[in-house]
């Protein structure tokens, strides 16, 4: 058996009872899903990636705004939460084994619009420096797309409400069939004891999300998963719904429906529980528009 890294082995001895194998077993299944015959070839892949701009963007950017479906509405507990995300190719040219190497950066901010100052309840920063790699099969088809990378995540604030951690990252993405997209995301953190020493308690190790393509261009079902290390029930379910009403959406933006339920929606308040709805706008990332092929 391969040894577990230090800081996962302490971590499987403090949560003897927390089922994070999922997201393992996730990441193990889902490299043996099968792609259509319209898959990239590796010869497209190359000169795809060749031709995509060096700048774009990462995650989704969007701006959203809603209210809470657990306590009373009122100026205090209705918010909008708005994300910049973006990804720069550093390098096109295959370095070693066919990599990539990429920075990314992504600000979350929260923001009390509907109180008299407009004052912003936190802002969360998050940049990545990694490596990515297509992964092929027998046949030569793009299969999925997997990435390692460095990854730092802080509110920017200091004594009592500093709220930072880093982890290193793996990611592999993949389709389940012609419609639908899945995303494992597994992650070994450290550095992270200071002001938020339980906050695997609520993050867990890894992430799943799957993406439901219902009308291409048109409207999209996603939903993310964290499970935090421990039998009770903290962490993170977030469905998405997107349309887009225009008739060419070739800028790629959508309205966005948006359910989070759960903690960990931002770092200064991990360990409450949310449940907001909000609603508003978004440019959807395109960066795994590869895995759809022809």
């Amino acid at each position: 058996m391969v040894p577990l890294p230090q800081n996962w082995r302490m971590i499987a001895r403090k949560y003897p009872n927390s089922y994070f194998l999922f997201f393992l077993l996730a990441i193990i299944l889902l490299p043996m899903m099968e792609l259509s015959a319209q898959a990239f070839t590796r010869d497209e892949f190359k000169d795809s990636i060749q031709n995509i701009p060096y700048f774009t963007i990462h995650k989704d950017n969007y701006f959203i705004t809603g209210l809470p479906t657990n306590t009373s509405v009122n100026s205090n507990t209705a918010n909008a939460k708005y994300q910049i995300s973006f990804k720069q190719m550093i390098t096109r040219n295959a370095l070693p084994w066919d990599t990539y190497l990429f920075a990314t950066y992504s600000q979350k901010a929260f923001w009390d619009v509907y109180k008299e100052s407009f004052p912003f309840r936190e802002i969360n920063f998050n940049p990545s420096i990694g490596v990515g790699k297509a992964i092929f099969n027998k046949r030569d088809r793009l299969k999925g797309i997997i990435s390692i990378n460095f990854e730092h995540e802080s509110n920017g604030r200091d004594s009592i409400f500093s709220r930072s951690w880093n982890r290193l990252n793996i990611e592999y993405a993949t389709n389940l069939s012609d419609k639908i997209r899945a995303r494992g995301k597994l992650w070994l953190p450290f550095a992270y004891k200071k002001g938020n020493s339980d906050i695997l308690e609520y993050r867990g190790l890894g992430e799943l999300q799957l993406s439901y393509e219902m009308k291409p261009n048109k409207l999209y079902f996603e939903v993310l998963l964290r499970k935090g290390l421990t039998w009770d029930t903290k962490g993170t379910y977030r469905p998405r719904i997107y349309y887009s009403p225009f008739k060419k959406n070739r800028s790629n933006q959508y309205f966005m429906l948006e359910w989070y339920v759960g903690q960990a929606e931002s770092l200064m308040d991990y360990k409450a529980f949310t449940s907001m709805v909000r609603i508003g706008y978004v440019i959807k990332s395109n960066e795994l528009n590869f895995l759809k092929g022809k």
